[in-house]
């Protein structure tokens, strides 16, 4: 990735060697198209043990302070996986793979995507509800 990304995200990445999932892969695609899109700026927030979450911003977002978090669950450092978390009204799930979660994102409801298993077809479906999100981020659809 060639972005400058901040220390702790690279010791984060540099820490990961077992990933029997394939998240770290899926999380690393994730950010470097986030951090290509024109106008989203990111943010990243470590909690060792907990989560490494990775938030996205559109300069045209303006009461949402994100559009999108992406998070590497941390409490199985050996087995880490991904929940990537949207505004529920801002993107569909037309395989309802996601959990509805009542004021899960920053107080608004939210739909979550786990990626838990080695799964291309989840890897696909989460990548084309980060580029919904993006896109309605971009229009100013919050």
């Amino acid at each position: 990735m060639d972005m400058a990304w901040p220390q702790e995200f690279q010791d984060m990445l540099a820490g990961w060697r077992t990933d029997p999932v394939g998240a770290r892969s899926a999380f690393e695609g994730y950010a470097a198209w986030l951090a290509a899109l024109p106008g989203v700026t990111l943010f990243f927030k470590a909690r060792p043990g907990v989560s490494y979450s990775l938030r996205a911003r559109h300069a045209a977002q303006k009461t949402r302070e994100v559009f999108v978090l992406v998070d590497v669950v941390d409490d199985d450092p050996e087995n880490r996986w991904l929940s990537v978390c949207f505004y529920a009204d801002m993107v569909t799930d037309p395989e309802e793979r996601g959990d509805f979660v009542p004021g899960g994102l920053l107080g608004a409801d939210a739909c979550c995507l786990t990626l838990d298993e080695d799964d291309g077809g989840a890897r696909d479906y989460i990548a084309a509800r980060l580029a919904e999100a993006a896109a309605a981020a971009a229009e100013g659809r919050e």
